[in-house]
This record gives C-alpha cells, sequence and structure tokens, in this order.
C-alpha cells in the first residue's frame, strides 16, 4: 500500500489528484491522510472528491472515506484501466481542468481510446485556465507521446460554473519518451484569446485585449489576441489567456480570469506582467507547466530536462510525490535547469 502524507509540501490538492492518478497507473492501494491539512478549508471539496470518483471509475476501484470535508481515504484501484467515453458534473464552479488533469495519466495507457466530458468551471484563480491547458500543456506533452485534445463547449465561471469541456485522448504508443528543453531560443510569436461572456456592451474582452497588448508592444513585443464575446455561459464571466512560442519549440503561457471587482484593465496588466516576468528568466516553461509536466517526465522512459522560471510549493510537491511513489529521481540545477529520470513506464493493460 502507498502511504501519503496530504499535509506534506503544499499541503494542496495537487497531493490527492497526483497520488490518487498514480496508484491507479500502478494498481496499487493507496491510504492518503491529512488531505489538504494546509488549506483554509482543510478536507476534500467537491472538486477533489468528483476526481476521485472518476479514477475510481475509469479503473473499476473502490473509494472508502469519500466524502466533502474528509480528511482521510483509503483508494483501492481496480485490476484494469479502461478506456471509453465517461461524464462527469462537479455540480459547482470546481475546476474541470483540475479533474481532467487528474484522469489524463490513466487514459493515456487505457487499452482503447478515452473520452470525457466535464461540467464545471473552466476558468477561476488558484486552477489552470482550460486555455492554458488546450494551447500549452496538452501540445508540450505531444512532445512526448501523449495524444490529447480539449475543446471547449461553454465557458463557465465562479460562483455557478455550469462550463463543459470535452476531452479526447489516444493511448500512448509504447512508453512516454522524455522532454528535452534545454533552450528557449527565439521568441517566434506571442498569440492569446480575450473573452467574456455577458459583457459585450462594456467590451470587456476589447479592454483587456487593448491594456495587454500595449504592455507587450511598450517592451517591443509584437501580439496577436483573438477578441471573443459569448452568450452561452451561464453567467457572465472573463478570462484572458497568452501564449509564446520559440524557435525551439518551447510554451510559455500566462492567464488570468475574472471577478467582481477586477477590472478589464487590470486582468489585461496582470496577464502581459506575467508571461513577460517568465519570458526574461530565460526558462523554457511557464510557471505552472513547470510542476504539471513532472509527473510525465517521471513516467517516462529516459531523462527530461527543462528549465523553470522559479522554484514553487507544487514543484518541491511533486517532485516529492514521483520520488515516494514511483522511485523517480530528479535534480535542480543552480541554473533551475530540472533534470527528471523517469522510471519507463509502460501500463498495466
Amino acid at each position: 500500500m502507498i502511504h501519503v502524507d496530504g499535509a506534506q509540501g503544499s499541503g494542496s490538492g495537487t497531493i490527492v489528484r497526483c497520488a490518487v492518478g498514480l496508484a491507479a497507473l500502478l494498481g496499487e492501494e493507496l491510504h492518503l491522510t491529512n488531505i489538504r491539512a494546509r488549506r483554509d478549508k482543510p478536507g476534500l471539496r467537491p472538486q477533489h472528491l468528483k476526481a476521485i470518483e472518476a479514477i475510481a471509475e475509469m479503473c473499476q476501484g473502490r473509494l472508502d472515506g469519500g466524502e466533502v470535508g474528509s480528511a482521510e481515504i483509503a483508494f483501492r484501484p481496480g485490476k484494469r484501466l479502461a478506456g471509453g467515453n465517461y461524464g462527469w458534473d462537479i455540480g459547482t464552479a470546481g475546476s474541470t481542468t483540475m479533474l481532467a488533469m487528474t484522469v489524463l495519466p490513466a487514459a493515456c495507457f487505457a487499452p482503447k481510446a478515452t473520452g470525457f466530458t466535464i461540467s464545471g468551471g473552466l476558468f477561476q484563480d488558484f486552477a489552470p485556465s482550460a486555455y492554458h491547458m488546450q494551447h500549452v500543456l496538452l501540445p508540450t506533452l505531444g512532445r512526448m507521446g501523449v495524444r490529447a485534445e480539449l475543446k471547449i463547449i461553454r465557458p463557465g465561471y465562479v460562483p455557478r460554473g455550469g462550463g463543459i469541456i470535452e476531452v479526447r485522448i489516444n493511448p500512448t504508443q509504447g512508453k512516454l519518451q522524455p522532454l528535452s528543453l534545454r533552450e528557449w531560443g527565439k521568441l517566434a510569436k506571442i498569440e492569446g484569446i480575450a473573452l467574456s461572456s455577458h459583457l459585450r456592451q462594456r467590451k470587456v474582452s476589447q479592454r483587456m485585449a487593448q491594456t495587454c497588448g500595449e504592455a507587450l508592444r511598450a517592451q517591443g513585443y509584437d501580439v496577436q489576441i483573438e477578441v471573443l464575446y459569448e452568450d452561452t455561459a451561464l453567467q457572465a464571466g472573463a478570462a484572458l489567456a497568452l501564449w509564446a512560442r520559440s524557435d525551439t519549440g518551447c510554451l510559455i503561457g500566462a492567464d488570468r480570469a475574472g471577478q467582481p471587482g477586477r477590472s478589464s484593465e487590470e486582468i489585461g496588466s496582470y496577464v502581459a506582467r506575467s508571461l513577460l516576468e517568465d519570458l526574461a528568466t530565460g526558462a523554457t516553461v511557464d510557471r505552472y507547466l513547470a510542476d504539471q509536466l513532472i509527473l510525465y517526465a517521471a513516467l517516462a522512459e529516459g531523462t527530461s530536462e527543462y528549465r523553470i522560471p522559479r522554484v514553487t510549493e507544487h514543484v518541491e510537491t511533486n517532485l516529492w510525490l514521483v520520488r515516494s511513489i514511483l522511485g523517480a529521481e530528479a535534480e535542480l540545477g543552480e541554473d533551475l535547469m530540472l533534470r527528471i529520470r523517469g522510471i519507463g513506464y509502460h501500463g498495466r493493460r
């Protein structure tokens, strides 16, 4: 049995999602304690519980202690991973992308194609933007052999949620390949999307794009931001995302969700500043991709290398998890080049 203390590292839901996902891949029982012990509302929240239930459904597993607020669970994976089509509704504005990232590793090693439709929030603070997953994470994982696509069906915001994404994953052919992103190279282009729902009259998308674009151009960068307005979301909301691509194929993203009291101009300035900060470090991934890639690098065959812009709690926590559960070794140089020696996982079909 795998034992994980959820109070370690960031003490966040990241530990829950990664630990459960790895247990499903390995086919080993998991005992998880002190869940989200360092958060304002400790224990399982609805989005974490739904993510565990989704993994259990995919591997015909069993969950004991699975209730909102639970500080301890026992997760027992079934004998095999199953592909096919699934649908999950978080029931709140909880992050659909977090749920998708929980089940994605298992889907990569399922014996057949997997598709899932998830309803909840798509754009909020402290969770990956659907645009970042669509335009930064999944293309980068594609270099490792992950064949996945995300489609946004309907935006969803805090507090009502109701957004919908569809994700399609084809089985990985053999083992994941190591990722080599040693040099940023030269900037090829910067693109982005400024989205708002039920806010056309206030020109929210246009204002976000204009402020962001002006900030980037003032620093000598050209940018193309698509301005989108839509009225299918359950409530008014907004999101802005950018991604920069280099001639070596590196991707660095930045994003920000709207919320009451946060102006379009504040969102535009924040996203521009975040992108410029990461670009200035010479990193080959952004501050979010830095920790999101760790699990896949640990599963790959060979050594992955990429330069991170900063050391975050999530980076430290994910490195601790893959060492503890998989035995994958990693080293972080003074130049913030992260090297992870993968275990060459090949599935348990």
